[in-house]
């Protein structure tokens, strides 16, 4: 049944169905017009509405979706721009033996090219169809002319070993200031404001201008430095997997499948909004847009069942944002971590596992918990879909992750491994006619892969400057010492002041960009703490996703709260309390990086899952201040104690907080008991 009227209102009624496959969708939805006839809405309708809902959420809400629109010739030009990008970040790593600096360079000139077409100076400027301002297209010539001048005469400047000319100069500032520019545009100005103050900390450190723009601009420790090179590389091959792995219906897939395994189950369309996001979390790279894909779907199911509208946006919002900490891909983070911690990406995912499912499990048991509170049903399970049925007939569509992983295993190439997931999905595409790929909607993949790109490219180039900034400076260290000397040296102080930069420095950031920022400015404060590199980087990354449920700025509680027409910041405050995993996971594994995974034995391994599994069970059942029956607060405060004792591996912490969460357990069975009986 449909979530929306012909109006485009959410619906009030009964929770709708929900088709397992093709076969399914010939039951069409009715809606009631202004005749008072009931009139079918088709399931491609359906979906055209949910789209549309999503459209305008992502425009409002997510920097990168607020594009210009263009139709006729002016239109067929900028895709086939965008499409041309593409097949030549496909050639740059599949075919070309260019050097690295002007791989980069050609890289960020085509970005700021296109860019400036598609991104308006001002948010109200998207109205008018096929209109680019002339000085958006001086900035586009002129911003990417500074790239290419690098690209041309790269042989020359590499002779100059450092001594720049004044032209040199004069070029580099451009080219930064106008990256600076569309940056505004593309992410929004929090990154730029870091960006801007470490630059500002470069001159006040004595350093010249010409020094500054040598490093920032002529090395590979600026714009041209790691995190584009990274992006350049393995991150836009993987947006290209995600845009073609898209164009299957693995989302549509995924929704499907989390409705089999948990939409009859207390809260049901909460807990598949859960398993959907996680899914869907495994090959985006935005918090935003998961939350927004697969909540225009789930976010209206879970109103009409009957949760508050600040809980339901809440729940997509934490569960998509926990999407950037799943493995395989993590937002494209896992990369970019394998190459700054020269740790391997088999390494990454093994570490990442277990937070993950932490995480998920504690939204998984507070949404359990909240609709036993709020007494709710879960769907009728005969009009849900069958988890057999389905993975007969779309299981494949995981192929092309399930390839990904094993090439990623077997020790190909991160480029490689990209491209041989992108080639699976199409051909697993082809083996049912309602997901074949057509010459359109291959097409229509290369130019969703760019326009995503754009944007991931434009904040990897600016988190450029701030690690070029640390590296020529020093400020890292100075700032990690500054911090350790606030917290008087307790550790656990420590890594509070570092959470809290963390949420601060990660506000309105998109992910990659994001650990980039955390990799170069906080992680060096956890290593001083002797936190082992990877448990160091797990943990600043982890708490610069959560920023994005995190209020004053929660960009993906705020994009939950539209869909769900609730209060943005009560939304945001209430998927903080959901997301609560996130906040105490990363503590664990700082202190006990045997969480991690790295080097436990299996059996060690699984008991670390298990008694941390029911340790968020007992954290959830404290948050939430109900089991059985309702606890009061010393109770509630007692099963979050307890919760604790399991999270942190231990033998005698384990035995004490399962004989507490135990004794709860079946305390409360009995008094349901005793209530049903009276």
């Amino acid at each position: 049944m449909s979530d929306y009227n012909r109006d485009g209102e959410l619906r009030q009624e009964e929770l709708p169905l929900t088709p397992a496959d093709e076969n399914m969708a010939d039951t069409a939805p009715l809606t009631q017009p202004a005749d008072g006839q009931p009139e079918a809405i088709s399931a491609d309708e359906e979906a055209a509405l949910a789209a549309e809902e999503a459209a305008r959420v992502l425009a409002e809400f997510d920097r990168e979706s607020n594009t210009r629109q263009f139709t006729g010739t002016f239109g067929n030009v900028i895709k086939a721009a965008l499409i041309g990008f593409s097949f030549y970040v496909l050639w740059l790593n599949v075919f070309s033996l260019m050097e690295e600096q002007k791989r980069r360079a050609s890289f960020v000139g085509i970005v700021m090219l296109i860019a400036f077409f598609l991104y308006p100076a001002r948010k109200g400027d998207t109205a008018r169809v096929n209109h680019v301002p002339w000085y958006d297209w001086v900035l586009a010539v002129v911003g990417s002319g500074c790239y290419f001048y690098y690209f041309v005469f790269f042989r020359d400047i590499v002779a100059r070993a450092g001594r720049n000319t004044r032209t040199d100069i004069v070029i580099g500032i451009i080219g930064i200031v106008i990256l600076f520019e569309l940056c505004r545009r593309v992410v929004g100005l929090p990154i730029l404001v870091v960006a801007g103050c470490f630059i500002a900390y470069a001159y006040y450190a004595g350093y010249s201008t010409k020094r500054i723009l040598s490093h920032l601009f002529y090395t590979t420790e600026g714009v041209m430095g790691t995190p584009i090179g990274v992006c350049s590389t393995f991150i836009v091959l993987f947006i290209l997997f995600g845009a073609f792995l898209d164009k299957t219906g693995a989302g549509r897939f995924f929704i499907d499948v989390a409705n089999s395994i948990a939409g009859g189950a207390i809260g049901g369309p909460a807990k598949v909004a859960v398993i959907a996001s996680a899914l869907q979390g495994m090959i985006s790279g935005s918090s935003v847009a998961n939350t927004v894909g697969s909540g225009s779907f789930t976010i209206p199911m879970m109103k009409r069942t009957g949760y508050p509208p600040e809980f339901a946006g809440a729940v997509e919002a934490a569960a998509s944002t926990g999407g950037q900490i799943m493995p395989p891909i993590m937002g494209a983070a896992a990369f970019l971590m394998a190459e700054i911690t020269n740790h391997s990406y088999y390494e990454i995912v093994i570490a990442a596992i277990l937070p993950a499912f932490l995480y998920f499990a504690g939204i998984f048991l507070m949404v359990h918990f909240e609709a036993k509170k709020l007494h709710l049903r879960g769907m009728d399970k005969d009009e849900l879909p069958k988890f057999g049925p389905i993975m007969m007939q779309k299981g494949y569509l995981l192929l092309p992750l399930v390839v990904l992983v094993y090439c990623m295993m077997s020790g190909k190439t991160s480029s490689m491994s990209a491209v041989y997931a992108i080639l699976t999905s199409i051909f697993v595409s082809m083996f049912r006619a309602d997901t074949r790929m057509s010459p359109k909607t291959f097409f229509e993949a290369m130019e969703n892969g760019a326009r995503s790109t754009i944007s991931v490219a434009v904040a990897c180039s600016v988190a450029g400057i701030i690690v070029g900034v640390v590296t020529l400076t020093g400020i890292g260290l100075k700032l990690a010492s500054g911090l350790l000397a606030l917290s008087g040296g307790i550790p656990i102080l420590a890594l509070f002041f570092t959470m809290i930069a963390c949420i601060i420095l990660g506000m309105g950031v998109p992910t990659t960009a994001n650990y980039v920022i955390m990799a170069t400015i906080t992680a060096p404060i956890v290593q001083q703490l002797g936190v082992p590199l990877l448990a160091a980087h797990m943990f600043v990354f982890y708490f610069g996703i959560v920023a994005d449920i995190t209020p004053p700025v929660a960009l993906a509680a705020y994009a939950g709260s539209a869909i769900a027409k609730s209060n943005p910041f009560k939304t945001g405050v209430t998927a903080t309390r959901i997301a609560i995993a996130a906040f105490i996971v990363p503590y664990v594994f700082a202190f006990n990086p045997e969480m991690l995974l790295l080097g436990a034995p299996l059996l060690k391994a699984g008991e670390i899952a298990i008694t941390s599994f029911i340790g968020m069970y007992g954290v959830a059942v404290g948050m939430e201040g109900y089991m059985e029956t309702p606890l009061n607060w010393p109770m509630r405060l007692i099963c979050i104690g307890a919760g604790l004792l399991l999270i942190d591996p231990g033998v005698w912490t384990d035995v004490a907080g399962i004989a507490v969460i135990g004794a709860i357990t079946l305390w409360q069975k009995n008094l349901a008991k005793k209530q049903l009986a009276v």
